[in-house]
């Protein structure tokens, strides 16, 4: 069996702002970005929520999910994810049921328990911190939203009710682990951030899973930052535009999507160095055959049924160019 032709790819996406490109630059590249991901034979194309982050522009989720989905036909659209303490589940429903109403079929769910953003930025969003350890209970109260129609229920999501919206659990955590195989849900792990629990969370997640009627085996997505280029060299050189990125989370700076650079040695300490290298452990960078080496190993080495990846390239062709490399693996 060829395991990277079995394995389906998916993206990421978290409207990455180029230095000196406007909030409407980023999202007609997002949108040029999906629509080549659709033609290219992308599985599945999720977009994530986070606020107050100068340099990403994917704060309106569940509107830029339905601009992509509008512009594109086969692949399925969704959530990486909506973090449910900011959000009543109501209103989730009710817009995930509007998106499935419109694109059937195509929409997925993920939810996550972080506020996506700063405590002072949660605030602003009127959210309560406590509401963190009620995720467990929101999510059994969305299911119940997208469900089939109960007619003893007094509040009915429409749309949303009887929906086909799939709700994913997603986590950097053993806590989301648990989480999505007590709840029978499919599980995504952040490997593009929390690279050090992969193993662990998802081996718990297969471990621990309890089947159900609508989901009788585990399912897991491991999310991985990738650069691909026509050569390890060509890697390198691109993949220090995610380098810079990092480096300003880690420094708390603005998160401007910057052009790469020849090195990086006079722009981080060894400490930085150490920090920025650590986040991106699980990075699959370089040319084709080295690509395909090192996807191979992961899908051999983790429990999971899909790969997903951020896709962090200054240069918008370059960008559209790494994912036409990524599916040209399945050839």
């Amino acid at each position: 069996m060829n395991l990277l032709q079995e394995t389906p790819f998916s993206l990421l996406e978290l409207a990455p702002m180029r230095l000196g490109d406007t909030a409407g630059d980023t999202l007609k590249g997002t949108l040029e970005f999906a629509r080549h991901a659709d033609q290219s034979g992308v599985h599945r194309f999720w977009l994530a929520e986070h606020h107050n982050m100068r340099g990403i522009a994917s704060s309106a989720t569940s509107v830029l999910i339905g601009a992509v989905a509008g512009c594109t036909e086969r692949m399925r659209v969704g959530s990486g994810g909506i973090m449910l303490p900011n959000h009543p589940p109501l209103v989730v429903a009710e817009q995930f049921g509007t998106l499935d109403a419109l694109y059937p079929g195509r929409i997925d769910l993920g939810l996550g328990r972080a506020p996506g953003t700063d405590p002072l930025t949660s605030r602003a969003l009127r959210r309560d911190d406590m509401r963190a350890e009620q995720f467990p209970q929101e999510v059994e109260q969305l299911q119940k939203l997208l469900g089939p129609v109960d007619p003893d229920a007094r509040v009915h999501a429409v749309p949303g009710e009887g929906s086909q919206v799939d709700i994913w659990i997603l986590g950097s955590s053993m806590f989301s682990a648990h989480l999505a195989a007590a709840k029978s849900l499919p599980y995504a792990f952040a490997g593009h951030f929390s690279p050090r629990y992969a193993r662990d969370a998802l081996e718990l997640y297969h471990a621990n899973f309890t089947p159900s009627e609508a989901m009788p085996e585990p399912y897991a997505i491991l999310c991985l930052p990738l650069i691909a280029a026509n050569s390890d060299e060509e890697a390198r050189f691109i993949g220090t535009s995610s380098k810079q990125r990092i480096l300003a989370l880690l420094r708390g700076d603005p998160l401007w999507l910057r052009p790469p650079v020849e090195s990086m040695d006079d722009l981080w300490n060894p400490r930085e160095r150490a920090g920025v290298e650590d986040f991106l452990g699980l990075q699959v960078s370089g040319g084709p055959e080295t690509l395909r080496s090192k996807l191979s190993k992961i899908i051999e080495t983790y429990p999971v049924n899909e790969l997903m990846f951020t896709n962090d390239i200054y240069d918008q062709q370059q960008r559209q160019e790494a994912v036409s490399i990524l599916m040209s693996l399945k050839g």
